[in-house]
């Protein structure tokens, strides 16, 4: 079966980025839980198999000695080589034993009272993003706000030049979204930021600063500097996946609100509910679906899986399992029982989901202070995004001119 042919059989046949699918998921995965199906199959792009039950993603993220994280995109990407032969690669595509070390690394930089720090500047960017376009009574509330958010705030950390959020946001779109079905433009975007981080990380050794690249620089794991594969894989995995996930989370969230006046009409009302609501967006329109490798032969249910086969985690369809959560199919923003996986599950779940919270809040916060009344221009002129990272790509709104 190839990738371009429709899907007759969801479960024995499934296509992440048939166009349907990518505007509105729940109900395949929905009718696939129905139908007892807790592990789909697909032969597209190679054997892949795609859980569909909160029980089935928790089992493949624990069962880290059976489904090793060497490569976590949701279709073949093969992986990149410095000049000496080493595997570039980030915390996300390591395994045991080197996982932990090195995960142990990054955390300080993003636990909560490190990226609190960002706050006021999230706050005053979001502001900013607002009066460019308040006036004109219209927005594409995904390109000229949540885009421009999550950018920003990476190239702070990271010190590199914020004015070159568009040339970011672009090459994790060349990667992510248009290159995992076309090899050479994924090849092509990705060549472009391991050439560039390698440019940051030799000025950093020239001009050590206070950012990211000169801390892994003048760090250590186990005694010794940290190889410069892993310094150049981390670095990409900070833009690549602070980028798209938390600019996806925050349009989905807007995209919502526009749809659903009482909810943006009680968060008005009720701006301390906010952070409440966020984990109900994270839960409902979680962005993210990553991969797995199967180490052996193994089984998934009464599914054989082979060695070098891929797993899929949906973490989106966990998030909507009704075994799980309670009426899980509407957005409850009031929902105080929640343990949603929109960061992921296991050891690899996401270093950054403080950051993205923060963003996520803050962004609403901002949205709802200054443009309190707001809804879609077109609800069938929105653009969704699909595979690997789930968001609104364009998303037209108006609102009353200030």
């Amino acid at each position: 079966m190839t990738a371009t042919e429709p899907v007759q059989n969801w479960a024995e046949d499934f296509e992440i980025f048939d166009p349907d699918f990518v505007r509105d998921p729940y109900p395949i995965w929905g009718e696939l839980r129905e139908q007892g199906c807790p592990f789909a199959r697909t032969e597209r792009r190679g054997p892949t198999y795609m859980p569909t039950t909160f029980a089935a993603v928790r089992e493949v993220a624990d069962r880290t000695d059976d489904f090793s994280s060497f490569e976590v995109t949701v279709a073949p990407a093969p992986p990149a080589y410095d000049s000496e032969g080493n595997r570039i690669r980030s915390v996300i595509t390591t395994d045991a034993p080197d996982h932990t070390p090195e995960r142990r690394l990054l955390l300080p930089f993003f636990a909560p009272k490190a990226v609190e720090k960002y706050r006021d500047h999230t706050r005053d960017l979001c502001r900013q993003l607002i009066r460019s376009f308040i006036e004109d009574g219209r927005a594409d509330f995904a390109g000229d706000y949540a885009r421009q958010i999550p950018p920003r705030i990476i190239a702070a950390i990271l010190g590199i030049d914020p004015d070159r959020a568009d040339d970011f946001t672009t090459w994790v779109q060349g990667v992510l979204e248009l290159g995992l079905q076309d090899d050479e433009i994924r090849e092509h975007y990705a060549k472009i930021i391991r050439e560039f981080f390698l440019e940051q990380v030799m000025d950093r050794m020239e001009n050590p600063g206070d950012d990211l690249i000169s801390f892994l620089l003048n760090a250590e794991l186990d005694g010794e500097p940290v190889p410069m594969h892993v310094i150049r894989g981390n670095l990409g995995l900070m833009l690549i996946a602070g980028i798209d996930t938390t600019w996806s989370s925050i349009g989905s969230a807007l995209w919502h609100l526009a749809s659903h006046p009482d909810d943006r009409r009680r968060l008005v009302d009720e701006p301390e509910l906010i952070p409440t609501a966020v984990e109900e967006f994270l839960r409902a329109y979680s962005p993210v679906t990553m991969a797995r490798l199967a180490t052996h032969d193994t089984m998934l249910g009464d599914r054989e899986v082979k060695a070098g086969e891929r797993v899929l985690l949906p973490f989106p369809a966990a998030n909507r399992d009704p075994d799980m959560f309670e009426r899980p199919e509407e957005v409850i923003i009031d929902r105080q029982v929640n343990r949603h996986v929109a960061f992921g599950a296991g050891i690899h779940r996401c270093l950054g989901s403080n950051l993205a919270r923060l963003e996520m809040q803050v962004a609403i916060e901002e949205m709802l202070a200054m443009i309190p009344e707001f809804e879609l221009e077109d609800p069938d002129a929105v653009t969704w995004a699909g595979g690997q990272v789930r968001g609104p790509r364009y998303l037209p709104v108006t609102f009353p001119n200030r």
